[in-house]
C-alpha cells in the first residue's frame, strides 16, 4: 500500500522514537520520552484496534502480591531479586498514580487478602509470616506488611475459606479508565498512536532502524522500543519471554454484595475482587499449564468450569447472579520473575516480560527505557543494557 504525501509527513515521517505496543509500558515509554523532548516526533504502533495483550484485559489489581506468592519467589529466586521486584511494584504504582491521578485511574486502596481452605496450606504460610515481614520491612516501612485476618471470609459471606492473611498495600484499579486516560495523556503531548499497525520485520541499519508493517508500508526511525510483552518473540524469537494466557469472568450485579477488596487463592493462581457490586474472578492456568502457555486468546471449558464452581461454592454461595462476560488476556512470563529491559541492537531496546505485574511495574519499566534518550541525536547504544 502506498502512503500519501500527507500521511508520510504528518503521521509517520522519521520518528525520533517508535514504540511497538500501546499498552502500559509502551505508552509510558512514549510519554516519558516526549516529556523530556517536547519537539520530538514519537510514534506508537499497535497491531490491534485496542492495546492487545494484558493492558486492557487484566483484573485491575494494583499487583502488590500475596504472601504465598512472595514466599514461593524467595524459594526460587535470589532474595535480592525478589526484594527488587517488590520495590519496583511499589515505585511503579506510585509513578502511575502520580502521573494520572487516583480518580482518573479509579484507584481504591481497599487492601488485599489471601484466603486458604485448608489448615495445612495456611500453617505453611503463617509459620513464615514473621520472617517475610522482616524481609519487606525496609521496603514497605511497616513491621506488619501481612497480618492474619481470619474474620474476613465470614464477614464477606464467603464459604469454605477457613483462614485469611491481609495486607493494606494492595488495591483496585479501573483498567479501562486507566488505559483510556494513559492514551489520552500520550496524545495530548503529541504522541502519534497508529492502531491496526502490525509490525512484520525490524532491521537495524547503520544509524537508523527500518520498520516494516504487514501492509507493506515501511519507514525508518532513530530509536525503537519493543513493548509487546507476551508477544515479543514474534519479532525476536531468542528473547527469554513466554506467553501465558489468563482467563477471566465477571458477574451481573449481586444484591447486597459484601465482598470488598482484592483476593488471592492458591498462591495467586486464582484471583477475585469486587467491581462495584459485581464480582470478577480469574486465573486457573495452573490447571493446564501446557495449553495456557499460548499467545492465542480464548477460553476453555476446563478452566471456566473451575471458575464457575469456585464462584458458586466459595465466593458467592447462595447468591443469585449470572455470568455477563468471559475473556482472556496474554501475559509475558519467564524463568525469572523480573522484566527484561535490554538493548537488542544499536538502536533497539526491549521492555517486556512483565510477569503478570504490568499494572504495578509497567510505568516504571516504560520510564526506565526512555529517561536516557535525551534528544533525537541520542541513540540507544548509550543506554545501559539492563535495569
Amino acid at each position: 500500500m502506498e502512503l500519501s504525501y500527507w500521511e508520510k509527513k504528518s503521521f509517520i515521517g522519521v520518528p525520533d522514537l517508535a514504540v511497538i505496543g500501546s499498552g502500559i509500558v509502551g505508552l509510558n515509554a512514549a510519554i516519558t520520552f516526549k516529556n523530556a523532548n517536547p519537539s520530538a516526533h514519537v510514534v506508537v504502533l499497535e497491531r490491534s484496534w485496542l492495546p492487545l495483550g494484558a493492558s486492557t484485559k487484566n483484573a485491575g489489581f494494583a499487583c502488590f502480591g500475596s504472601p504465598t506468592e512472595l514466599l514461593s519467589d524467595f524459594e526460587s529466586m535470589p532474595s535480592k531479586n525478589v526484594l527488587d521486584t517488590v520495590r519496583m511494584r511499589l515505585t511503579g504504582l506510585s509513578k502511575l498514580r502520580k502521573r494520572l491521578g487516583d480518580e482518573t485511574i479509579g484507584y481504591i486502596p481497599c487492601g488485599g487478602y489471601e484466603v486458604f481452605d485448608t489448615t495445612t496450606s495456611f500453617d505453611a504460610c503463617a509459620d513464615k509470616l514473621s520472617w517475610l515481614n522482616k524481609q519487606l520491612k525496609e521496603i514497605t516501612a511497616s513491621k506488619e506488611t501481612f497480618i492474619t485476618a481470619h474474620h474476613i471470609p465470614k464477614k464477606m459471606s464467603m464459604k469454605g475459606f477457613s483462614s485469611c492473611i491481609a495486607s493494606p498495600l494492595e488495591g483496585q484499579i479501573d483498567t479501562g479508565k486507566m488505559m483510556h486516560s494513559l492514551l489520552k495523556f500520550a496524545q495530548s503531548l503529541g504522541v502519534v498512536v497508529l492502531n491496526c499497525s502490525m509490525v512484520s520485520a525490524i532491521e537495524q541499519l547503520s544509524s537508523k532502524v527500518l520498520i516494516e508493517l504487514d501492509n507493506k508500508v515501511s519507514f525508518k526511525c532513530a530509536n525503537l522500543i519493543l513493548a509487546t510483552n507476551g508477544f515479543a518473540r514474534k519479532l525476536f524469537p531468542d528473547l527469554p519471554v513466554s506467553p501465558a494466557r489468563s482467563q477471566v469472568l465477571i458477574t451481573s450485579p449481586v444484591e447486597q454484595l459484601k465482598l470488598n477488596g482484592v483476593f488471592h487463592y492458591e498462591e495467586g493462581y486464582f484471583y477475585f475482587r469486587n467491581v462495584g457490586n459485581r464480582v470478577l474472578l480469574g486465573g486457573g492456568r495452573h490447571l493446564d499449564f501446557e495449553k495456557e502457555a499460548t499467545d492465542e486468546f480464548g477460553i476453555t471449558q476446563k478452566i471456566q468450569r473451575k471458575l464457575d464452581r469456585l464462584l458458586r461454592t466459595k465466593i458467592l454461595p447462595g447468591k443469585k447472579y449470572t455470568i455477563e462476560h468471559r475473556w482472556s488476556g496474554i501475559m509475558g512470563l519467564g524463568k525469572e520473575k523480573k522484566p527484561i529491559i535490554k538493548k537488542l541492537s544499536k538502536n533497539v531496546v526491549a521492555a517486556v516480560r512483565m510477569g503478570g505485574m504490568g499494572v504495578a511495574i509497567g510505568t516504571l519499566v516504560g520510564d526506565r527505557k526512555s529517561t536516557r534518550l535525551n534528544s533525537s541525536h541520542t541513540d540507544i547504544s548509550r543506554m545501559p543494557s539492563s535495569a
